[in-house]
C-alpha cells in the first residue's frame, strides 16, 4: 500500500478568522495513483477538499467484490469515512478537522447534503434499464461538474466506470463505442471523450 507525503501549498479553503475557529486546516498532502486515503470504518473527524487529480469512494462487499458508490473531482469535498477512499491519479487534497464539540458549521452541513444528493443520483442512475442510459447519465454528470465542457477528462477507467454503475468493463467499452458510432461521442484517447452532440447525448440521460 502506497502511502502521502505531505506538500505545503496554498489551499482554496476559506482561511478566516470564524472559518479558523471553527476548524484546523491542514497541509495539502500528495496522494498517488491507487493510494488509500482512509481504510473503511477509520475513524476520522476530518473532510477533505481535492486541489488537484481525482478520489473514488468505495466499499468491499462480503463476496470480495468492490462497489464504487461516488467520484469526487477537482473543487469537490468529501467525508464519507464508512468507506474506502482512493486516489485514481495523483492527488493533492487539503483535509479540515472538524471541531471537537462535534458541531458542523455551514460548511460541514453542505457537505453533507451534498453528499445525501449524490447518494440518491447514485442509486438513480444505477436503477436506470439500459447500460445506454447509464452511460449517458455519467457522461452528462461528469461534463456538468467540469464546467459544461464537451470534452471531458476521464480519471477513472472502464473498470472504475463498471463498478460504478454495475456494468462489466466489456459493457462499459462496448457501449461507450457504440455512442462513438451514433456519432455522439468522440473517443480522444483511454482517458478523455469529446461530446459531439450534447443534446442527444442528454435525450439518452433523460
Amino acid at each position: 500500500m502506497q502511502t502521502a507525503a505531505s506538500i505545503t501549498l496554498n489551499s482554496r479553503l476559506s482561511t478566516s478568522p470564524r472559518a479558523r475557529c471553527q476548524a484546523h486546516i491542514r497541509p495539502v498532502t500528495f496522494h498517488a495513483p491507487d493510494c488509500v486515503i482512509y481504510a473503511q470504518g477509520e475513524r476520522t473527524r476530518s473532510l477533505y477538499q481535492i486541489e488537484y487529480g481525482a478520489v473514488r469512494i468505495y466499499r468491499l462487499l462480503a463476496d470480495g467484490r468492490r462497489q464504487i458508490v461516488a467520484f469526487h473531482l477537482v473543487g469537490e469535498t468529501f467525508e464519507t469515512h464508512s468507506f474506502y477512499a482512493e486516489a485514481m491519479v495523483n492527488t493533492g487534497l487539503t483535509s479540515v478537522e472538524r471541531p471537537a464539540s462535534g458541531h458542523l458549521n455551514d460548511r460541514l452541513v453542505g457537505v453533507a447534503l451534498k453528499a445525501m444528493v449524490r447518494a440518491q443520483e447514485h442509486l438513480l442512475v444505477v436503477g436506470r434499464q439500459s447500460s445506454l442510459e447509464k452511460i449517458a447519465v455519467f457522461l452528462v454528470d461528469l461534463a456538468d461538474r467540469q464546467g459544461g465542457t464537451d470534452v471531458i477528462d476521464l480519471p477513472m477507467s472502464r473498470i472504475d466506470i463498471g463498478d460504478y454503475l454495475g456494468l462489466t468493463i466489456e459493457t462499459v467499452s462496448r457501449t461507450i463505442s457504440k455512442l462513438r458510432d451514433m456519432g455522439i461521442v468522440k473517443l480522444r484517447n483511454a482517458r478523455s471523450i469529446e461530446i459531439m452532440k450534447p443534446e442527444k447525448l442528454r435525450m439518452l440521460s433523460n
